[in-house]
This record gives C-alpha cells, sequence and structure tokens, in this order.
C-alpha cells in the first residue's frame, strides 16, 4: 500500500520528522518510533470529528516543522539523536466498516512492532481502543475508568 496521508488536508508529517511507509520496513528499518493516524470515527454516534484528529495534531505545533523539538527544562531533544521517530501518515479506514477499520490498523501496528519500531497512533474514536474484537458489545472506555474512581 503506498503511503496514505493526505485524505483530510496535506501530506505534512508531525513535527516535520521524515516520512515511513507502514508496510515498506525498509522506510523506518532505523526508527525507534513510527506514527501512524487513524482517521476514524465510525463508532461515534453523536459527535463526529475524530476522523480529522491525525491530521489536525499534525497541524496544531505553531514551531517550524523542523524534526527538532528541544526541551528547555530537560536539556535535550529528543528528536535529534536520542530517538529516531518517522511518519507513516494515516492508516486507510472506512468510516462505515469498523471491523475492517480496526483490522487494517492492527496489521499496521502489529507491521510496525514487529519490525522493531513502537507504534504510536494519533486520533481514532474509542472503537480502536477497546480490547474488544470487532463486532463483539461496545463498552465505552472513558466510562470503565471512571468508574474505577468512584
Amino acid at each position: 500500500m503506498a503511503r496514505y496521508g493526505p485524505q483530510y488536508g496535506p501530506d505534512i508529517t508531525f513535527l516535520g520528522v521524515p516520512r515511513c511507509t507502514w508496510d515498506e520496513p525498509a522506510t523506518y528499518a532505523d526508527a525507534d518510533v513510527v506514527i501512524l493516524g487513524a482517521p476514524f470515527d465510525g463508532g461515534t454516534s453523536h459527535r463526529p470529528g475524530t476522523r480529522f484528529g491525525p491530521q489536525h495534531i499534525r497541524q496544531t505545533c505553531y514551531l517550524p516543522h523542523d524534526g527538532s523539538r528541544p526541551s528547555l527544562a530537560l536539556r535535550v531533544d529528543g528528536l535529534q539523536g536520542h530517538l529516531t521517530v518517522c511518519d507513516a501518515g494515516d492508516v486507510e479506514m472506512f468510516s462505515g466498516d469498523a471491523e475492517r477499520s480496526v483490522r487494517d490498523l492492527q496489521h499496521a501496528v502489529h507491521t510496525v512492532a514487529a519490525n522493531g519500531a513502537i507504534p504510536l497512533v494519533l486520533g481514532g474514536d474509542h472503537t480502536i481502543a477497546s480490547r474488544h474484537p470487532p463486532g463483539s458489545p461496545a463498552h465505552d472506555i472513558c466510562a470503565a475508568v471512571w468508574q474505577g474512581f468512584a
């Protein structure tokens, strides 16, 4: 699959890190972290919009997109010499097919992890975070966490 990035906006990368393609491991052979976008809100009933999340996260930073983010407090720049990060764009997800979308995202995450990098997923509604297999009754992750604090 070709890099799939510009569905909901320009094909930019998170903080200007290099591009890669999740199903071409050679493009991220030296990466510690591979960013994957999950533009999915097919499990939402009332307030859709999380499909725009990955693109907005990539666009939001007001600093230059130059692959550098120094921390003044820590006196390090995790993206310069300490951590190799690349952005694989968005995983192609279909809003009307939650089962297929979750399966495709799981495949992308597994592929990245199996090739030695840590997958970092941006965006997506609760469907992608559920530990339950697609097709099982929906569980709201936030409600489950909240009940633990009651």
